[in-house]
């Protein structure tokens, strides 16, 4: 089956390449080295002078950052809380799209990520693999012959890369499936997360499938095995899909209409309902339930997540311009939201 045909379970795939420099203490033995935080910042120049040469990147020196301005990008998925959890040495750099995102002195001394929507991560590696090659130009990445890239965690050691795909699974998670698809996929090295990663639950039933380890196996390798398991996990979602539609009939899609009610009328909208009662929205379009988008559905559904990101907390308060308490948020949210949802004329 064609990619295309994934295009309403795959929302994106993301390519994640993890490096240290030869000649530079871990990031976590800086923060401990009196002269840990002007090591830092010259590794922090020295991949802002290379990525310079690609396109604009936007630089976030989190030490300067209000957590308000931390918070919005770990929403976007540009950031990640280890990140913030290192600020006082810690930086990102951000193209312009926000499709690369580059982390310095994370975990690692930096964390290449490049994001694309749908299912495509041999794009994706091959964008991912031109800022790598910019970066290792100017300065020895820390490499063994036998081990490969060597890497604060001994997971991530090897190729460093981790190719993960956000996958939309409301019909496998409600049909009590996602436990044994879970299983299957850990027999095979991989892993499922939550929608922000390890730790993160399955929020608006969103999950990462991606490579457990590096070690032992060529980047060919890893996006192989990797896409045959979203193959996989698509297919099964896709008839899980065609088995509720028949089986539940009226009623699902009662219930799907019953989310559309509340996301255009309700006058309180907390971000757990919203991702709850989107997830619903979702999945009728994806069974054609609503009205035909001219942009087709893998774009109707997109255009659903980049609504929820925008609804979330720091999202909130960077649009109306202040901090807002949470019902506040949660009064703005509903108001933004419904407004959103009626532009997009979903209702036959």
């Amino acid at each position: 089956m064609e990619k295309r045909a994934y295009e309403s379970v795959a929302v994106s795939s993301r390519i994640r390449l993890a490096r240290n420099f030869m000649d530079y203490p871990f990031p976590a033995r800086l923060l401990c080295d009196p002269h840990g935080e002007e090591q830092a910042r010259e590794i922090v120049r020295i991949v802002s002078a290379q990525l310079v040469r690609l396109e604009s990147f936007t630089p976030y020196a989190l030490a300067g950052m209000s957590e308000e301005k931390c918070e919005l990008l770990a929403e976007k998925h540009l950031i990640s809380r280890g990140l913030i959890a290192n600020r006082r040495i810690s930086s990102a750099l951000v193209s312009k799209d926000e499709s690369i995102s580059v982390m310095v002195n994370e975990e690692d001394h930096i964390r290449e990520q490049y994001f694309i929507d749908g299912f495509d991560l041999t794009r994706a590696y091959e964008r991912a693999g031109g800022i790598d090659d910019v970066i290792s130009h100017a300065i020895p990445f820390a490499y063994d012959e036998k081990l490969g890239y060597l890497t604060a965690c001994p997971t991530n050691v090897g190729t460093g890369l981790r190719a993960s795909v956000m996958l939309f699974l409301p019909a496998v998670s409600r049909r009590g499936k996602m436990r044994e698809l879970a299983k299957t996929l850990t027999d095979r090295g991989l892993t499922v997360r939550g929608a922000f990663g390890e730790g993160s639950g399955a929020e608006g039933e969103l999950f990462q499938v991606s490579n457990e380890v590096t070690l032992g196996f060529s980047e060919g390798e890893i996006l192989s095995v990797v896409e045959d398991a979203v193959r996989f996990v698509a297919e099964r979602e896709l008839s899980e899909r065609e088995r509720m539609k028949k089986e539940e009939g009226v009623a699902l899609k009662d219930s799907i209409m019953r989310s559309y009610g509340i996301l255009t009328h309700c006058c309180r909208l907390e971000m757990d309902e919203m991702m709850q009662r989107t997830a619903d929205l979702k999945l009728g379009v994806a069974l054609g339930f609503f009205a035909d988008a001219p942009s087709g559905v893998a774009e109707r559904m997109r255009e659903i997540d980049k609504l929820c990101v925008s609804m979330r907390p720091a999202g909130i308060d960077r649009l109306i311009g202040e901090k807002l308490d949470e019902a506040a948020q949660s009064e703005r949210r509903a108001e933004y939201t419904a407004d959103a949802i009626r532009n997009m004329e979903l209702a036959q």
